[in-house]
């Protein structure tokens, strides 16, 4: 039997919003500092996705603020209405709300057009049968939070008419109500949310109403998706931030972020993007029906099959790969198989007490894609420069403050191969948080150029050169609930002058990722 396996799309793809064209799916995600933003997804049986594009693929659109990577882009939403494909989302630390169109959802997308008088996250839009348009987003007034809702001109992409909450949500306290949503079904309009905020309390609520914008009365069911009844040791956590899809057949499907836990209730990759059955037969949506939890396995719907390749070796100019940033200044090169990375003055994630203005222009000397395993194997073939001062290596990477790095370096008994393990300690801002480096091992290598490898078996990492172990770190304080943030750990390619600014480069080759599939 053919079947959907959770996550469908592993790794740090959070927020996800979905749509069918005919026999086609496609979906995008957040992606919040890191360049190139929202990867556009192509399906045709909703088991297998291959990403086609790019939403923000060209410096012109948007410059990313590396300074903290839970800026940027926050919970896109896809539709399509007369022939044109829409993508809105916000830009926190620059911007606000914006509108990008295309032709077709593999780009290209058109420079941004930014939404005056339009505050708030997440945005989204929907057309009535009439060809009216509406964008609701989050926002307050005198109860409170909840979701203001406008008429909206998606020819000159502004509002029109006052913005008016239209639900509060459905917890007596809400607490973060977001990632709105309408659909209309049999005359009723149905305005979908997220409530508890996108960690454990994390839930999806519905609503209904005859007037669009008139006030949404919640269902006495709510939540219609939660997990934080389960505990801290089911393997799914924070599941919420939902969209719906309705297939050829009239039959629903719902697409939303959870977290796989290992190791403890640590979630390493971040938010994920996981799918589930939905029976509309009724006036409201049953989520998973027979047992409302999003499960690892559902039988899939009746769809051909889509192929997609999946390779483990790399040449560095495939769509997953990211920067930290929007890259501007040279900070990176892929010449045939190699990669190369300019040793900047910048550390890999440099230390920011506070975002200070202006916006410091570029990328990180950082290149990687999403840990989407949690057994797997990395490595590369890494050269050091002969900058006296530079530093190059592989990292795990989930903040400024967390990250297992395996990195080179000219040392005093020639060139140097350590294992090392950056993290905080106290609380964020408070006068006992503090960085902490620790060196885990070193080696001394023959000459500049070595085969780096972190190979993972759950949150034990082995750091390894040339076959030889450096050390083992576990990864347990990578996860979100210990840093903070948004994202996912990341792994990739660094190259640092480390207080030097330098048109030096590091080398690397042959990078490959090999996921070990987890039993279900």
């Amino acid at each position: 039997m053919k079947q959907l396996v959770n996550p469908i799309l592993p790794g740090f793809y959070p927020d996800p919003s979905i749509l069918r064209v005919e026999d086609d799916f496609y979906m995008i995600t957040s992606t919040f500092s890191y360049y190139p933003g929202i990867p556009v997804f192509h399906s045709r049986d909703l088991r297998h996705w291959e990403q086609i594009g790019h939403v923000l693929d060209r410096p012109s659109q948007i410059p990313l603020d590396w300074r903290n990577i839970s800026w940027g882009i926050y919970a896109p939403t896809l539709r399509f209405h007369n022939g044109l494909y829409y993508m809105i989302t916000t830009n926190i630390g620059g911007g606000d709300n914006f509108v990008c169109t295309a032709e077709h959802p593999a780009g290209p997308w058109s420079e941004p057009h930014w939404i005056a008088n339009a505050p708030g996250i997440d945005p989204t839009l929907f057309w009535d049968d009439d060809g009216a348009c509406y964008m609701m987003a989050t926002g307050h007034d005198e109860k409170g939070q909840g979701i203001w809702m406008s008429r909206f001109d998606d020819e000159k992409f502004c509002i029109v008419g006052e913005r008016r909450i239209v639900w509060h949500g459905a917890m007596q306290n809400p607490w973060a109500p977001e990632a709105p949503h309408v659909y209309k079904k049999d005359g009723w309009y149905y305005l979908m949310i997220a409530e508890g905020g996108t960690e454990h309390y994390h839930s999806v609520n519905i609503a209904r109403c005859k007037d669009i914008m008139g006030d949404y009365t919640g269902y006495q069911g709510n939540p219609i998706v939660t997990h934080r009844h389960l505990g801290d040791s089911y393997a799914i956590c924070n599941v919420g931030h939902a969209d719906l899809v309705q297939l050829k057949d009239g039959s629903w499907y719902m697409v939303l972020l959870g977290s796989r836990t290992y190791g403890g209730y640590h979630k390493n990759m971040g938010r994920e993007t996981f799918i589930a059955p939905v029976d509309w037969s009724g006036d409201w949506p049953v989520v998973s029906p027979g047992t409302g939890r999003i499960e690892w396995t559902y039988p899939a719907p009746e769809l051909p099959d889509f192929y997609v390749e999946k390779k483990d070796e790399d040449d560095f100019t495939s769509m997953v790969w990211n920067t930290l940033g929007t890259p501007v200044n040279h900070e990176y090169r892929v010449d045939g198989e190699k990669l190369y990375i300019r040793c900047q003055a910048k550390g890999v994630v440099p230390p920011v007490e506070a975002p200070q203005e202006p916006l410091p222009n570029g990328a990180l000397g950082f290149y990687g894609r999403r840990q989407q395993h949690m057994h797997f194997s990395a490595s590369v073939t890494a050269t050091l420069p002969e900058l006296p001062s530079a530093t190059c290596g592989m990292t795990i990477l989930q903040h400024d403050f967390a990250q297992i790095r395996i990195e080179m370096l000219h040392g005093e008994k020639g060139v140097t191969v350590r294992a090392v393990k950056q993290y905080m300690t106290g609380q964020w801002s408070t006068p006992d948080w503090r960085r902490v480096v620790e060196i885990k091992g070193e080696t001394v290598i023959a000459d500049a150029t070595a085969r780096l490898e972190i190979l993972a078996d759950g949150q034990e990492h082995h750091l390894i050169c040339n076959g030889e172990e450096v050390a083992v770190i576990n990864g347990g304080f990578l996860g979100s609930e210990s840093c903070g943030g948004f994202v996912g750990a990341y792994i990739g390619c660094f190259a640092s002058g480390n207080g030097v600014e330098s048109n030096e480069e590091a080398c690397f080759v042959n990078f490959s990722y090999k996921g070990i599939e987890e039993a279900l």
